[in-house]
């Protein structure tokens, strides 16, 4: 495998509208899937991406209302990291600042500058700037071997060339980086490519804005996963025979991997990484575009069908929520 990637993000918040209205309204990301957690349909799962869900751009969620806040720690993703354009700093400042959300301005790494931040649950985000010589192009750090050129979100607030691009280089915080690292390098394919302090980042072969991770070595406390916390991280396949290859790599090794499971919008396998962190492979089809139009993805809630003919009592126990217009835009 050579790896495009991430392919998405999944973390825990409370308040459902409270997310709802902080990734969509705050950071400009489109709702493009509002379905059920497969695992427990009382409980939402939103999908915030590109204006297409294109994979490398999505962040999802579980909200578990009333649920305990979580605790940052070693065994995690601790920060979740976008990319955006480098002349957009300042107007990112400005636009946390009227949202009433603290940014602390830092010198990123590897060069490049970031804004750091908390999301409403406390999930610690960064928006961290693409380097001008990258960036020097639409192209050269966008387009995408597998899917093209990503597709901005659609916000009427949020002009497209200040939007977020993608994952940037999201940190996983580790006590014992190198079997985390032969896992990355020997089976799905990233490259070390530089080193700071105790700091390690890999890549893989697919756009700027979403092919690099962080992997740190710490000594901090194990983290413990609820509200505010990443559950888990997904790396792209390209395809169903890719996935199955990486599984037999996978079992091979002696890690305790699923069976394909049908995720509606994509399949997935998911491990145990050597130091505790939920890994998902996950395939780049069919696609979020297969249940609803694209204009209108976000706009109603979608089951599963094993669970359409519970339709009516899993509406009933939902929380209820508002969509705005540049969430559904």
């Amino acid at each position: 495998m050579r790896s495009a990637g991430i392919h998405h993000i999944t973390a825990i918040a409370g308040d459902p509208q409270l997310n709802l209205d902080f990734y969509t309204e705050t950071l400009g990301l489109r709702l493009v899937k509002r379905t059920v957690n497969f695992d427990d349909p009382g409980s939402y799962h939103f999908y915030f991406g590109d204006n297409i869900g294109s994979p490398g751009t999505i962040i999802t969620f579980f909200p578990w209302p009333g649920a305990r806040r979580g605790v940052r720690g070693s065994g995690q993703v601790t920060t979740i990291s976008f990319a955006v354009p480098h002349n957009s700093i300042a107007f990112w400042k400005e636009r946390l600042r009227a949202n009433h959300v603290i940014a602390e301005e830092i010198a990123g790494q590897f060069g490049s500058n970031a804004l750091r931040f908390l999301d409403p649950d406390g999930l610690q985000l960064e928006l961290i700037v693409i380097p001008s010589n990258i960036e020097g192009s639409r192209g050269s750090y966008l387009k995408d071997s597998a899917t093209g050129s990503l597709d901005f979100a659609r916000n009427d607030r949020l002009p497209s060339e200040r939007a977020i691009r993608g994952f940037a280089a999201p940190t996983l915080e580790v006590r014992r980086p190198d079997p985390t690292e032969k896992l990355l390098t020997e089976i799905l394919g990233f490259e070390f490519v530089a080193e700071e302090n105790n700091r390690r980042r890999l890549r893989g072969n697919g756009s700027y804005a979403s092919s690099a991770i962080d992997l740190v070595s710490s000594e901090a406390g194990f983290g413990q996963i609820a509200v505010g916390t990443v559950h888990h991280i997904a790396f792209r396949a390209a395809d169903d025979e890719e996935q199955l290859r990486v599984r037999k790599q996978l079992v091979a090794r002696g890690l305790n991997v699923t069976p394909v499971i049908d995720r509606q919008y994509f399949h997935s396998i998911y491990f145990r990484e050597p130091n505790g962190i939920l890994f998902e492979i996950a395939t780049d089809g069919p696609g979020f575009h297969i249940d609803e139009p694209v204009d209108a993805l976000g706009e109603t809630l979608k089951l599963p069908p094993v669970y359409e003919p519970k339709r009516n009592e899993i509406e009933r126990v939902l929380p209820t929520i508002h969509l705005h217009h540049s969430a559904a835009s």
